[in-house]
């Protein structure tokens, strides 16, 4: 199994990189947070368009470049080390991994090739976005395909053209599409304290939509294992930033004549925070060559997504603090990166959760054994 990321996986790192760090600027960051739809439908366009990104983890007979989560994990880290605002995450990672996952030959066929090169910005509509378990609750379709229910949550909600959503059905769970101005389907806009990351809430009424595919408990979390890894990514793309900053401006920052880095108290501060992310880091790139190499089920993907979360929110709380208080004033944009560590810890279960599925996990291998 692969250990260390391969030297085109470097090099498609450093592209990425330069793109980002290129279109996706602090200020370019604020101004779209301001906005309805929170993107820039240019950059989406060039990202991909001209860079491909939507459809690098997506398998070549479906329009996409045949990569896989590690390929994946170099996109997310570069976005939440950024910022990014845009569909992404809901259209190519949760959308996408649904269509392929659940969705029929034919709906794959007609609807991946779309995700894939970003011509359609779609996202995934679950009624229950923290355990796999509890999907299916508040959204039920009858035989006719007529949806009926509500999602508080759905990200990107008010910029999607199509909804692919998990519905409850008389002998388990079905795939449905419907678009996202159809009738029957609402669409409010939520508050959330990320302001970079829109959010929804969904609401059916009798909506008549498509059937596409089946959802298997099986193929359900095994669909929650590669987005909470992507998820995991993004995280520790953000943390990287946090840190690299505050190191930063533990340096400029001077008190008693001296660079308040030099104080032995703060030394410490900083290297345990590094460790931290190294730690995290280390769990999260296991778990996306864990998933490239093996369709098995194991404790890793939630492994990650815990020791992630823990590690995104450890860094913004000590960011703001280093910086004795100022990070979480509007001008300074440590706060930012706060609110998106806040949201993505509970963003599809928060750590607890997940070290509760690792648990069940484990107890099901010792059963079977």
């Amino acid at each position: 199994m692969q250990t260390v990321l391969s030297d085109d996986q470097v090099q498609f790192k450093h592209v990425v990189h330069r793109f980002f760090d290129t279109h996706s600027t602090t200020t370019a960051v604020r101004a779209l947070a301001e906005t309805e739809t929170g993107f820039d439908p240019l950059v989406w366009s060039q990202l991909s368009e001209t860079l491909g990104l939507t459809g690098t983890h997506l398998p070549e007979q479906y329009g996409g470049h045949g990569f896989g989560p590690v390929e994946l994990g170099i996109i997310q880290e570069e976005m939440g080390r950024t910022l990014y605002c845009g569909p992404f995450f809901s259209s190519a990672v949760m959308a996408g991994y649904a269509l392929e996952r659940f969705a029929d030959e034919a709906a794959k066929t007609e609807r991946l090739p779309q995700i894939a090169d970003g011509s359609i910005r779609a996202t995934l509509v679950l009624d229950d976005l923290n355990h796999p378990s509890q999907v299916g609750r508040l959204i039920a379709a009858d035989q006719a395909g007529a949806l009926t229910g509500s999602a508080p949550i759905v990200l990107d909600g008010c910029s999607a053209e199509v909804f692919f959503i998990v519905a409850r059905e008389d002998s388990g769970l079905g795939l449905y599409a419907l678009a996202a101005k159809a009738p029957g389907a609402e669409v409010s806009a939520q508050d959330s304290i990320d302001m970079t990351r829109k959010v929804a809430r969904v609401t059916l009424q009798e909506a008549a939509g498509t059937r596409i595919g089946s959802v298997t408990p099986q193929s359900l979390n095994r669909f929650w294992d590669l987005t909470s890894v992507a998820l995991a990514h993004e995280m520790i793309g953000g943390a990287s930033r946090l840190l690299d900053e505050t190191v930063e401006y533990t340096k400029g920052r001077y008190q008693f004549g001296r660079p308040i880095g030099s104080f032995q108290a703060l030394k410490h501060r900083c290297a345990d925070l590094l460790m931290n992310l190294e730690f995290a880091k280390a769990a999260t790139q296991h778990a996306g060559f864990c998933l490239a190499a093996s369709d098995q089920e194991t404790i890793y993907p939630s492994m990650a997504k815990a020791m992630a979360a823990d590690c995104f929110m450890e860094m913004a709380r000590a960011a703001i603090q280093l910086r004795g208080g100022i990070g979480f004033t509007w001008e300074n944009d440590t706060h930012l990166w706060f609110k998106r560590a806040k949201c993505d810890e509970v963003l599809l279960g928060a750590p607890y959760r997940h070290r509760a599925r690792m648990m069940d996990i484990l107890q099901e291998t010792q059963d079977v054994a």
